[in-house]
């Protein structure tokens, strides 16, 4: 039985111009595959309503877990969760659990609880809340999509809590084969030996190092013998 796959949706203005470099997809994607979860899939779209919502429609149809980064802070231009409740379909407002919270982190701080950190306390009709221990603004689950701030400390800390609630598969292994020579040297009995392993995921990725080429051929898959097996046979068709 194949693996359950997933995908991400990153959202951000900040990210598609540049200014912002992405670190959560690199978490994310390490921590599924612990688990058996394939991430089949990343999008990055601006902070446009429909552009959101679209995309997470698309996904969400797709794959059996999707996770959204960004857009759930206390700006107007943080509208993830309006989207969120757009694409199902139901209400959105202040909950009065996630209000708690934020009211006694911020009396505990000494400062005010403004309708600009109210807005981090919309939740949509029907969701659960995503623990956050480092902000403590949730974070929350409707469906199979999981809505996580993109802050990356806060975001790893919402992957830890979400990710034991998911359904895995088998773990994925990985093994690298170190190659000294370029892509066009080692293509066809590569091509061959991919063939040979259907089942496994099979990928070169080349370097230039003091004015050589080289690749690191990579193999994936849940079956560790496999994974072996396929290193010998491309051992043999390389040898050191």
């Amino acid at each position: 039985m194949p693996n359950p796959t997933a995908a991400m949706l990153v959202i951000g203005d900040e990210i598609l111009s540049g200014r912002t470099r992405d670190a959560n997809m690199h978490h994310l994607a390490q921590e599924l595959t612990k688990v058996g979860i394939n991430l089949r899939e990343v999008r990055i779209v601006s902070d446009d309503h429909d552009a959101i919502v679209s995309a997470l429609n698309d996904l969400r149809a797709g794959h059996d877990t999707v996770v959204t980064s960004g857009g759930i802070g206390p700006t107007h231009d943080d509208i993830t969760a309006d989207c969120v409740a757009a694409a199902f379909g139901v209400t959105i407002d202040v909950r009065d659990d996630a209000a708690a919270l934020l009211q006694a982190h911020y009396d505990s701080r000494g400062m005010e609880f403004n309708d600009a950190r109210k807005r981090m306390a919309r939740i949509p009709e029907g969701a659960t809340l995503i623990e956050n221990p480092v902000s403590i603004a949730p974070g929350f689950s409707i469906g199979n999509v999981h809505v996580m701030a993109g802050v990356p400390s806060v975001f790893q800390a919402m992957v830890a809590s979400v990710i034991p609630t998911l359904t895995g598969g088998a773990p994925i292994l990985s093994q690298t084969l170190r190659v000294d020579r370029g892509e066009g040297d080692i293509a066809a009995p590569l091509g061959q030996v991919a063939a040979e392993f259907p089942d496994l995921s099979i990928g070169s990725y080349p370097f230039q190092q003091n004015g050589a080429y080289g690749s690191n051929i990579v193999v994936r898959g849940s079956d560790g013998a496999r994974v072996d097996h396929a290193i010998t046979r491309l051992s043999e068709l390389f040898p050191a």
